[in-house]
C-alpha cells in the first residue's frame, strides 16, 4: 500500500505548531547539574518563548514560567534591546528569550518587558520576583557568585540590585550619547561573539567591565523606511577602514565604588587601534585575563592582570599571516596552576596545555581536523570534552582527551549517531545534555552521562504520526553527502536532495542554495533553519543542491586562508565545480540551473549572475553585500585588510565592478531598515543596472531588518522567489508533488 504524503506547502511551513517539532533554545545545565533548564515555544505560537526545566531526581519535564503569567503585554521594545536581539538572530521571539542561572544554583534570573525578574528555586510556591522596576530598560542581567546581588545595563550605565530588596544603584553615572559602561558594541556583537561587556569577579566583590567610547566613529545617517513614515537613524556605523570605538578595562569595588583602569596599551604604549574581543576572571578572584587584538587580526595577546596591583603579564601571544579566528576555549583549572588554550598555528585548531608563566606543557589535540570548543573538564580525573570535526566537516561529535596524553593525535570519540551535536556539559564534567539533529531528524534534546550513555530524553521530538511533520514525512526526502574535488585539489564537500518521484531518465531543474561566507558551513549533516524550504523545493521537482566553498571554516586554516584578500573571486570558481559536476549529470537539465542566497549568500548569487553571465538561468539574492567598503571593521578587514591598504583586493570583491555583464534574470529582496547589511548596499546595485538598462526584478520590505523576521514577510520572501524560480527554472506543466 503506497502511502500519499500531504501537500507541503509554504503557509505550513512558516505557521503554528513548528514542522520541525518544539522550539528550543538555550539548553543549560544547572551548576549543581541535577536539572536542565531550557526556552521552549508555545506549540500555538512558535514565537512566544517559556523557561522550562527537566529535574533529574523525578524524571520530569515541566514549565517553570510562563512569560505572560509574569507580563501580560511586553509592550515595545527599545531601540537599543530590538537592536540587540536583531544581532542575536532572535528578533521574531517573544517572551524568555534568555536567562541565566546563579552560580550557587539556587536562582533562574530573566529580562522581560524591560524589567528583571527571579525565580528561587528555594521558594516551592514557583513564585517570579520582580527585581527592577523603572521607566528604562534594563538588560544582560548577570547573578553574583554569593547570589546577593543583580548587576545589569540600564541606560548605558552599569547598575547593581540587592536580591534581597530589590534596592538598586548605579555603579557607573557617566554614560552619555557617545560613552556606554558594560555595553557591548556594534561590532563586538554582530562579529566578534561577544554579547556582553562586563564580568562579575568569582568572589562577588568587583566587577570588570569595559567603557567605550565611539566618538572617533562618524554618524551615518541613514533612513529606516517604514510603512507609512521614514525614520533618519543617526548611526555610528564603523565602515572597514575608519575609526572604531576606543576602550577602557576598568574594575569597580561593589562595596566602595571605586573605580580603577586597566592599562590595554601593547609594547609601543598604542590603546587606541586594537579590540578587547574577551574578558574573563581566574577562578582565584585576583588575576583577570584578557585578550587583546591588533587592528589588522594578525596578532592576539593573551594577557593576565593582577587586579590587586595591576601589574600584568602577557601569557601568550598568536600571529598570523591572514588573520586569526576568536573562541573562547581558554579554561582555567582550578587544581592545576595551568590553563586549556586553543589554537590554530598547527593549521588545525588544536587544544593546548599551558602552565600560568606562559610556558606551552603540551599539546593535548592533533590531527588533521579540527576542534569546535570545548565544552566541559573534569578537574578531578584530569579530562577535557570538546566537540570537533574528526570525523567528518560535514558532522560535529563529542570527543574526550585526558589532560596528562601523550599521544594528542589520539582522542576518544563519545557521541555515535551521525549527524551535528551541539554540547552544554555542567561544571564537574559528569554530565550534559545533547542537542542533536540530522537531515533526517529534526532536532532532540538527551541528557547524558560522561561517557555518552543516555539518562534520559528530555525532547524525544519522535517522528511519528503525531509529529507536526508526521503528515508530510512519506514524502520526506533524504539528503546525499559527498565531495568534489576543487581546482588546486581541495575537497569541496557538498550535499544533494533529489527530487520528489526522482526518475533519472528524467531532467530536472536545480536549486542551488548558497552561502560561501567564512563564517558558516551549509552542506552540513543537521536539521537546519532552511530544512523545510529545501524539502519544500524538492518536492516541487528541482534538486536541491549546496557546497561549501574555499574560505568557509572547519576544514583547516590553508582552506579558510584562500579567502584573504579574495572575497569575491574564488568562492565562484569552486561552485562552478559544483554546476559543472551537476551539468554532467544525466539527471539535472543544464539550463535551468538557479541560485538562491541570503546576506554572504546574496552577494554570491549576485557574483554568479554578474562573473558568470549565461550560466545561471535564474539568481536571486537577499540582503546582499555589494561594496565591502560599507561593511563593518571587524569583519571585512578581517578578510582585506582596509580599503586604504588594499584598495585592488575591494575593486575585484565589489559586485559593482560586474554588474555591467549582468543579463539573466535576477531578482533582488532587502529589508528597507536593515542596520547589518544596509539598504545602501542594494540601492547602488539598483541605481547601476538601471543606469545601464540592465533588467531586474525588485521586493523591499518597509520596515524589516537583515532577517526580515516578520511572520507574514517571512513568506512573503519565499512566496516571491518560488514565484520568481518557477517562471524561470519549470518547464510547462511540471506539476509539484506533495
Amino acid at each position: 500500500m503506497t502511502i500519499h504524503a500531504e501537500e507541503l506547502t509554504l503557509e505550513r511551513i512558516f505557521d503554528s505548531p513548528d514542522l520541525s517539532g518544539p522550539s528550543l533554545r538555550q539548553a543549560e545545565l544547572s551548576p549543581a547539574g541535577d536539572r536542565v533548564t531550557f526556552v521552549r515555544a508555545r506549540e500555538d505560537d512558535r514565537d512566544l518563548m517559556d523557561l522550562w526545566e527537566y529535574h533529574l531526581a523525578d524524571g520530569v519535564t515541566r514549565r517553570l514560567v510562563a512569560a505572560d503569567a509574569v507580563v501580560a503585554d511586553e509592550g515595545e521594545l527599545s531601540e537599543a534591546e530590538r537592536a540587540r536581539r536583531e544581532r542575536a538572530r532572535i528578533a521574531n521571539l517573544r517572551g524568555i528569550v534568555e536567562y541565566r542561572w546563579s552560580a550557587d544554583g539556587r536562582f533562574l534570573i530573566f529580562p522581560l518587558a524591560g524589567d528583571i525578574y527571579l525565580l528561587d528555586l528555594q521558594d516551592e510556591s514557583g513564585t517570579v520576583r520582580q527585581i527592577t522596576a523603572s521607566d528604562s530598560f534594563d538588560t544582560d542581567p548577570k547573578v553574583s557568585s554569593d547570589g546577593e546581588h543583580v548587576a545589569f545595563i540600564r541606560e548605558r550605565n552599569l547598575w547593581v540590585a540587592e536580591v534581597a530588596s530589590g534596592e538598586a544603584r548605579a555603579l557607573t553615572e557617566d554614560a552619555s550619547e557617545t560613552v556606554a559602561n558594560g555595553v557591548a558594541e556594534f561590532i563586538a556583537q554582530e562579529e566578534m561573539g561577544r554579547s556582553t561587556g562586563y564580568w562579575w569577579s568569582p568572589d562577588s566583590r568587583r566587577i570588570a567591565f569595559l567603557q567605550i567610547d565611539e566618538s572617533p566613529i562618524d554618524i551615518t545617517r541613514r533612513y529606516e523606511i517604514e510603512a507609512g513614515e521614514i525614520n533618519m537613524i543617526e548611526q555610528r556605523y564603523p565602515y572597514a577602514g575608519t575609526p572604531n570605538v576606543s576602550y577602557r578595562l576598568g574594575l569597580v569595588d561593589l562595596d566602595s565604588g571605586e573605580r580603577r583602569w586597566i592599562d590595554l596599551g601593547n609594547d609601543s604604549g598604542d590603546n587606541r587601534d586594537i579590540y578587547i574581543p574577551r574578558v574573563q576572571w581566574h577562578p582565584d578572584g585576583r588575576h583577570l585575563s584578557l585578550q587583546r587584538q591588533s587592528r589588522d587580526q594578525q596578532t592576539l595577546d593573551l594577557i593576565l592582570v593582577d587586579t590587586d596591583t595591576l601589574t600584568q603579564r602577557v601569557l601568550l601571544t598568536e600571529t598570523s599571516d591572514t588573520w586569526i579566528n576568536l573562541h573562547d576555549d581558554l579554561h582555567f583549572l582550578e587544581r592545576m596552576d595551568a590553563f586549556i588554550w586553543a589554537s590554530e598555528r598547527s593549521g588545525f585548531k588544536h587544544l593546548y596545555l599551558y602552565d600560568l608563566e606562559g610556558s606551552l606543557i603540551r599539546p593535548l589535540t592533533g590531527g588533521d581536523w579540527g576542534v569546535d570548543e570545548v565544552v566541559g573538564v573534569d578537574a578531578e580525573l584530569g579530562l577535557v570534552y570538546f566537540t570537533g570535526s574528526e570525523v567528518s566537516p560535514q558532522e560535529k561529535h563529542l570527543y574526550r582527551q585526558s589532560l596528562m596524553t601523550s599521544s594528542p593525535e589520539i582522542v576518544s570519540r563519545i557521541s555515535r549517531r551521525s549527524g551535528w551535536h551541539e554540547v552544554r556539559m555542567d561544571r564537574a564534567g559528569r554530565v550534559y545534555v545533547d542537542l542533536y539533529s540530522s537531515s533526517s531528524q529534526p532536532p532532540q534534546l538527551s541528557l547524558h552521562s560522561a561517557d555518552g550513555e543516555r539518562v534520559a530524553w528530555l525532547l524525544e521530538n519522535r517522528l511519528d504520526d503525531n509529529h507536526p511533520y508526521g503528515p508530510y514525512r512519506a514524502g520526506h526526502r533524504p539528503s546525499e553527502f559527498g565531495h568534489l574535488v576543487g581546482p588546486e585539489g581541495q575537497k569541496l564537500f557538498y550535499r544533494l536532495i533529489r527530487p520528489a518521484d526522482f526518475d533519472p531518465a528524467e531532467q530536472y531543474p536545480v536549486f542551488l542554495y548558497v552561502y560561501g561566507g567564512p563564517t558558516s558551513r551549509l552542506a552540513v549533516n543537521s536539521w537546519g533553519r532552511r530544512s523545510m524550504i529545501e524539502q519544500y523545493m524538492a518536492r516541487r521537482g528541482y534538486v536541491v543542491f549546496t557546497l561549501d566553498n574555499r574560505g568557509v571554516e572547519r576544514q583547516g586554516k590553508a582552506f579558510q586562508d584562500e579567502a584573504y584578500l579574495k572575497l569575491g573571486q574564488i568562492e565562484m570558481v569552486d561552485q562552478m565545480v559544483g554546476v559543472d559536476w551537476l551539468r554532467s549529470q544525466p539527471w539535472v537539465d543544464p539550463e535551468r540551473i538557479g541560485i538562491f542566497g541570503w546576506s554572504y549568500g546574496g552577494y554570491m548569487a549576485l557574483m554568479a549572475a554578474s562573473q558568470y553571465p549565461g550560466e545561471f538561468a535564474a539568481s536571486v539574492a537577499v540582503a546582499p553585500v555589494t561594496d565591502w567598503a560599507l561593511y563593518d571593521t571587524h569583519y571585512t578587514e578581517r578578510y582585506l585588510s582596509t580599503p586604504q591598504a588594499a584598495p585592488e583586493a575591494y575593486e575585484r570583491g565589489n559586485v559593482l565592478s560586474y554588474a555591467d555583464a549582468i543579463r539573466d534574470p535576477l531578482l533582488l529582496i532587502h529589508g528597507m531598515a536593515d542596520d547589518n547589511v544596509l539598504f545602501t548596499h542594494s540601492t547602488m546595485l539598483m541605481q547601476q543596472l538601471q543606469e545601464q538598462a540592465i533588467d531586474f526584478e525588485l521586493m523591499t520590505y518597509p520596515g524589516e531588518k537583515h532577517a526580515i523576521s516578520g511572520a507574514g514577510q517571512r513568506l512573503h520572501v519565499y512566496r516571491t522567489l518560488t514565484r520568481f524560480l518557477d517562471r524561470h527554472l519549470r518547464p510547462a506543466g511540471m506539476e509539484p508533488q506533495p
